[in-house]
């Protein structure tokens, strides 16, 4: 117990006593890398030719594990203090079940004959020595010991039960009244055969081959291969000669020259033994960032809406307010979308200032809302500014849309009417109050694309959005007739996912109502054909996810962000 504390106290480890070997601490294999070294380099200093000729015999006569004298090696030649060449040699090792048998300390064809032996002298059949030694043994070491003749087999005929003379009688008149079409007599199985011992004694040869199959002649060998009892291996070992710097002290060497090494009357560097840089090494792998594939969806999107001839919207506000969000789009303010229960308000500052917005086109969209006009009647309701006031986190990035719009009109009328046509897109976040499941998240990003220009129809719009979800790698498209307070007409947008083995819906599209497109100041007959749709769904389908929790949000692995393969949307 005293030794034990002793080794805790000097690091797990008791120190080597004079005429001790490693494995004297406890009888197990040393793998400490100071102990094996110790050992490899006393072997050596002690050796004639200064020279260790094989890792292998050198770590089984020592007690030390192979690996671990291995990696002992390969660190002392990069110190030279040792010369090493890497061997390698063909070896036969013991199955796991020739261990099996070395283990019960007998092979199958002895453990056969002693349960044969031992039901003598009147034998036993295969069904009773199956039961003594199990069906493997049984089956391998039968085989084995009819070839050695160690026993033999002996068939019996199954003796006939005795019968009385009137049974026999009346079997006779049964057979005799079946006549020729009875019942064919049921044969009789025959007798198991007997399994006699043929000898009083036998050598296990087979055990002593197993325990030390180092010493296998080339027929023994083979004939082992052949039972499946040893496998070939080839094994990697070193010879070890002592090097130019060999010593039986490992000199720790500095890795770095540090400023108390050169200051002073007398500088320590010039002493020391300085470590040499080994340029071939492989250094650690940096833990540097990595895109999230959403990132990488967005920033293909990105690349196809441009080469589309697209122009990115500027989608800096996430806290918009009620007007841009939902008045300009002529959704009424008792809309169901405009609830606490679908929209995130906000508390600090509850309210947008109106007296920042242009005052001619907000009385233009209020009296749209309440008296209706350009062939619209309007919703008929006393529409309140203070609702228009309330902040809120963006639901969509029409908002941004109705901006830009109003923008683009403002451009048209400083023109002179002169209208230019426009395509515009963005991809942000979005917020909305939805219950989380599998496909719906309360934060998520939106994808839109808008195309502004003279006599757009529903063609132009089904056109672009078949060609904009090809570009992407989605071919399967559906479109669902829907409703939309701002377009008419409107479609929802499906998508196939293989995943899923179902449609989902990936977006929502339509043509701008004139209630929306007139009160900005845009020309009777300019159009605008738009549609929008979450990041997250393409890319579940493009990356093979079938929950979104797994892709966006706090349940993300962290390993999948890592090894995510490139995004080839517009790439094959």
């Amino acid at each position: 117990a005293e030794q034990r504390k002793q080794t805790q106290r000097e690091g797990g480890r008791a120190p080597l006593t004079t005429g001790q070997t490693p494995t004297d601490t406890g009888g197990h294999r040393t793998t400490t890398m100071e102990a094996v070294e110790k050992a490899l380099l006393r072997a050596l200093d002690s050796s004639p030719d200064g020279s260790v000729a094989n890792s292998l015999a050198f770590a089984s006569s020592n007690g030390l594990d192979h690996k671990a004298l291995c990696g002992a090696i390969r660190s002392l030649a990069a110190s030279e203090l040792v010369v090493s060449k890497e061997l390698a040699e063909q070896r036969w090792v013991l199955t796991a079940e020739a261990q099996s048998y070395v283990d019960q300390g007998s092979s199958p064809e002895v453990q056969v004959f002693r349960a044969v032996l031992e039901s003598m002298p009147n034998g036993i059949t295969l069904t009773g020595l199956r039961g003594k030694v199990g069906p493997v043994a049984a089956g391998v070491g039968f085989k084995q010991a009819m070839q050695h003749k160690w026993v033999s087999l002996l068939k019996q005929d199954k003796p006939k039960p005795q019968q009385d003379a009137d049974a026999v009688a009346q079997k006779a008149e049964k057979e005799e009244a079946q006549g020729e079409g009875g019942k064919k007599k049921k044969k009789e199985p025959k007798a198991e055969p007997l399994i006699l011992a043929q000898r009083e004694e036998v050598e296990d040869a087979c055990l002593n081959l197993l325990r030390r199959p180092d010493l296998l002649s080339a027929k023994d060998a083979q004939a082992l291969k052949k039972r499946k009892l040893v496998a070939q291996e080839k094994t990697a070992y070193f010879s070890v000669s002592k090097g130019p710097k060999f010593a039986l002290e490992r000199k720790k060497e500095a890795t770095d020259l540090t400023r108390d090494m050169i200051l002073g009357d007398k500088p320590k560097w010039r002493d020391l033994g300085f470590k040499k840089y080994n340029f071939n090494a492989m250094a650690p792998v940096p833990q540097g960032g990595h895109l999230h594939p959403l990132l990488k969806v967005r920033a293909q999107f990105r690349k196809i809406f441009l080469r589309m001839g697209f122009e990115e919207m500027p989608t800096n506000r996430f806290v918009e307010s009620s007007f841009w969000n939902f008045d300009a789009l002529f959704q009424p303010q008792q809309h169901p979308a405009r609830d606490a229960h679908d929209t995130f308000f906000l508390t600090n500052p509850r309210y947008s200032s109106s007296a920042a917005w242009p005052q001619d086109y907000l009385e233009r969209v209020r009296r749209t809302h309440e008296e209706g006009g350009y062939g619209s009647l309007g919703y008929g309701y006393n529409w309140k500014l203070e609702e228009a006031e309330k902040n809120i986190l963006r639901t969509h990035t029409t908002a941004v849309s109705s901006r830009m719009l109003y923008q683009l009109s403002k451009k048209c009328e400083e023109d002179g009417g002169k209208f230019t046509p426009t395509r515009y897109f963005s991809i942000d976040r979005v917020f909305r109050n939805e219950s989380v499941d599998r496909t719906h998240l309360a934060e998520f990003h939106q994808c839109e694309g808008l195309v502004a220009d003279r006599d757009l129809s529903l063609a132009h719009l089904i056109g672009t959005i078949e060609q904009f979800f090809r570009n992407i790698g989605i071919p399967d498209v559906k479109f669902k007739p829907a409703y939309n307070p701002y377009t008419e007409p409107s479609m929802e947008i499906f998508v196939y996912h293989p995943g899923l083995q179902k449609w989902l819906e990936i977006g929502n599209s339509g043509i701008f109502r004139p209630e929306m497109l007139r009160p900005m100041g845009l020309p009777e007959d300019v159009k605008v054909i738009a549609w929008g749709l979450s990041l997250e769904r393409p890319t579940m389908i493009l990356y093979g996810i079938d929950n979104i929790r797994d892709l966006f949000g706090h349940k993300v692995d962290l390993e999948m962000m890592r090894t995510n393969p490139i995004c080839r949307i517009g790439l094959d």
